[in-house]
């Protein structure tokens, strides 16, 4: 039987969109992005649970921003103080509210780069490097509005309240729904500003760097396999890129978060609040716990993330 003889009735003609020839299935759901959001959200699930003490310490200390008294004097410091006060899980404090959050995001995320992929890969199926960037700004842009502020607002309140001598929240539900009381829907889209710039840049960077060391590898070969170890090793470098070119950004969007967020006026407020109080040096506080947390991260991510597509390649046949 000639291949494709029998359409998709909702299927469109192809077309040429910036020198790539896009098919029918361009314009219908992508059974890629599919399995996409679902390994996504698999391997965030998996990969938070491993990562969000470093998480916690990074936003600890990112929210101290008493300069003259600081309430840690470093990494050890967090820990020591959260488990003698609340025990290893206090560590895990708000770990609830990511893992609610992984799911949405990784659809998000990867559903908007495959899709903003599809459309500007080239006759050969590469991906321009000015376009790697550009597909990476989307999906961070996209997770920062649909997914991730509200989850970050939600969790940075959540640490920010265990410092307190009587936190208010006793978990993520009577959180969210003293959050909305208090202060309304606005109250969970704190820092949306700052969200979408650090997530538009961090993805914009992570997925530049790992798609150029990935077609490295390939020598232009989008259908050669990248070993898993290796994939690993190229997620990590895109992680620490990200962490050295974005935390300013990310130390804003804390502040933004934090329950002392009312007395910023915008997001450029609290920028110039922060150069003028605390010094330039004030915008890479949690630069190191962050490091290790992202660089395992994006390595954990993307290493999961191909696994579960290989398996899912395997078991469900879309051709």
């Amino acid at each position: 039987m000639e291949k494709n003889k029998f359409r998709n009735p909702f299927s469109r003609p192809s077309m040429v969109v910036s020198g790539a020839a896009l098919t029918a299935d361009s314009f219908t759901p992508s059974q890629k992005t599919l399995k996409g959001v679902l390994a996504g959200g698999i391997t965030g699930g998996i990969e938070i649970c491993i990562t969000f003490p470093t998480e916690y310490v990074k936003t600890q200390l990112q929210l101290d921003e008493r300069s003259a008294k600081p309430r840690y004097t470093g990494i050890s410091d967090v820990v020591k103080q959260t488990v003698k006060s609340h025990g290893v899980k206090g560590l895990y404090r708000g770990l609830s509210v990511l893992i609610y959050g992984s799911v949405p995001k990784s659809a998000v995320r990867f559903g908007t780069f495959e899709s903003l992929k599809k459309k500007c890969v080239d006759e050969k199926g590469n991906l321009p490097p000015s376009k790697r960037l550009l597909c990476g700004l989307g999906a961070g842009v996209a997770e920062a509005i649909f997914a991730v502020t509200p989850m970050e607002t939600i969790k940075v309140k959540f640490i920010n309240d265990q410092q307190s001598a009587n936190p208010r929240y006793r978990g993520f539900l009577h959180g969210v729904r003293e959050i909305v009381k208090q202060q309304g829907f606005k109250g969970v889209y704190q820092g949306v500003t700052a969200t979408i710039m650090k997530q538009g840049s961090n993805q914009a960077i992570r997925f530049f760097v790992m798609e150029s060391l990935k077609d490295w590898y390939r020598g232009g070969d989008p259908n050669k396999k990248v070993n898993k170890l290796l994939v690993g090793m190229f997620g990590a470098v895109a992680g620490a890129a990200s962490v050295f070119g974005n935390t300013p950004i990310d130390v804003v969007k804390t502040r933004m978060q934090g329950l002392e967020a009312h007395k910023y006026r915008s997001t450029f407020h609290c920028i110039y609040e922060i150069a003028k109080h605390e010094g330039l040096i004030a915008f890479y506080k949690g630069t190191v716990p962050r490091l290790s947390r992202v660089c395992l991260d994006v390595a954990i991510t993307f290493m999961i993330y191909d696994s579960f597509m290989d398996l899912f390649n395997k078991v469900w046949k879309t051709d």
